[in-house]
């Protein structure tokens, strides 16, 4: 069977939550890191329905996102997709530039197709539209923890203006009124904008149902462009034409991991709310490690210190290395050092922890943070990840698929360590007790 959606992410964590959330509407799933270098094989490809292409492009400049964008999106029309899917965050993070918008637009222009929906609501999270205005839980967006965001602060809550600042095309609004309404209604509101010459609707979402009816309404849609919570609703679209099976038995596999061993860890860089509250709740319990961004910045061996102390207490309870600091750390932080070099210098830094990690034994490992996830994974050489089951909303357990991991020298060897066990977490989501809760769920 080909594969069906073709998707594509602008961060790690984010392409982990899409991917999770088509595994759990029965999609069997596969998330590529970056794009890859050898050319589309549909035997490699056979039992996969979806594919989702994770980049690193939240935080480039717009013209470096477009190109990798289009890259992947080319890439994955070698699998002749049915549909296509960009994923990004489900606070819409963002400049006044992009790269929500000129993403989007390229990826139009390049599918020759004029019309589509921006919705990054994701309910389950916290995270709804209503009247076009983003809210985190009670909070619009511009009065959460996100104004604080040290890469893309988000200032305003009102996703229309934010789009319209970001595309040359008109941007209107499908609200409440009209999504409670149903499918049919949403589908035919989209039309109307259509004719009127708007390029994207803005479509508000308070629950799972509205996520379930919007996506039913973008069934012929080729480009759609939202949070994960839309992928809700798209996998049914693909079942009611008898490309995707409903068989109970068949979801409940789409989600199946091998079982892996090893060690214990987990590895936070991300500075939002909800990470600061994970990285507290698991450093009353369990051993931690600081990683201190001034400490790097006078070249002292972090890494070595650290591996050193994992390697006293790696055992039979999960370890933990943070970065984690309170938005005033952070500041002060990026006034010594600079935005770029003091995020530069920690994630090169959680990524080497990771990858001693690893060699030391450890076959379980979170990472907590979209930059930091992007980081390790490609200091350990994993190119793709089977999805498997999740912990929280948007946060699935993975395995590193061994035929995609590299050499001894730069990072793994599939020949002599065992299979790895990955949950990469955006830095917004889980629950306090995430860290403690998550090993659970791994067969």
């Amino acid at each position: 069977m080909a594969v069906l959606l073709g998707c594509i992410a602008d961060d790690f964590t984010g392409g982990t939550d899409l991917a999770g959330m088509l595994v759990k509407a029965g999609m069997r799933t596969v998330q590529l890191i970056g794009v890859p270098a050898t050319p589309f094989d549909a035997q490699y490809f056979e039992d996969v329905d979806a594919v989702v292409i994770a980049l690193k492009s939240r935080t480039t400049s717009p013209s470096e996102a477009v190109a990798e964008s289009l890259a992947a999106l080319h890439w994955l029309q070698q699998a002749d997709c049915q549909q296509y899917y960009f994923k990004y965050c489900s606070t819409f993070d963002s400049t006044p530039q992009g790269n929500i918008g000129p993403v989007a637009e390229a990826l139009m222009q390049a599918l020759n197709t004029d019309f589509t929906i921006a919705c990054p609501a994701f309910p389950a999270n916290g995270r709804t539209i209503y009247q076009g205005n983003l809210f985190v839980g009670k909070e619009l967006l511009n009065e959460s923890g996100m104004r604080n965001h040290p890469l893309t602060p988000m200032t305003d809550a009102n996703l229309v203006r934010v789009l319209q600042q970001q595309v040359s095309g008109k941007v209107g609004l499908t609200d409440y009124a009209i999504v409670e309404q149903g499918s049919a209604a949403i589908a035919h509101h989209f039309h109307s904008l259509r004719e009127e010459g708007k390029k994207f609707a803005i479509v508000d979402a308070v629950s799972n149902r509205d996520l379930l009816e919007i996506g039913l309404a973008c069934a012929d849609m080729q480009l759609v462009t939202g949070g994960s919570g839309i992928a809700l609703g798209l996998p049914e679209n693909f079942r009611r034409r008898g490309l995707l099976s409903a068989d109970t038995h068949n979801k409940t596999l789409a989600h199946q991991l091998p079982a892996v061993g090893g060690l214990r860890a987990v590895i936070s860089g991300s500075c939002s709310v909800a990470t600061q509250r994970q990285v507290d709740v698991m450093r009353a319990q369990s051993a931690a490690f600081h990683v201190d961004p001034l400490l790097l910045a006078e070249h002292v061996d972090v890494v070595g210190s650290a591996l050193k102390w994992a390697a006293l207490h790696l055992g039979n309870v999960p370890i933990l290395f943070y970065a984690t600091a309170t938005p005033e750390t952070v500041k002060s932080v990026q006034a010594k050092l600079g935005v770029e070099q003091a995020g530069s210098l920690v994630e090169h830094t959680l990524a080497a922890i990771a990858l001693g990690l690893v060699k030391l034994g450890v076959g379980q490992l979170i990472v907590a943070g979209g930059e930091t996830s992007g980081a390790v994974v490609k200091a350990l050489g994993v190119s793709g990840l089977r999805i498997g089951p999740e912990i929280d909303p948007g946060v699935p357990w993975t395995s590193a698929i061994p035929e995609q991991r590299c050499d001894d020298t730069s990072s793994l060897s599939s020949h002599s360590l065992p299979p790895l066990a990955l949950a990469l977490k955006s830095g917004n989501f889980g629950s306090e007790d995430f860290f403690l809760k998550a090993w659970k769920y791994l067969p």
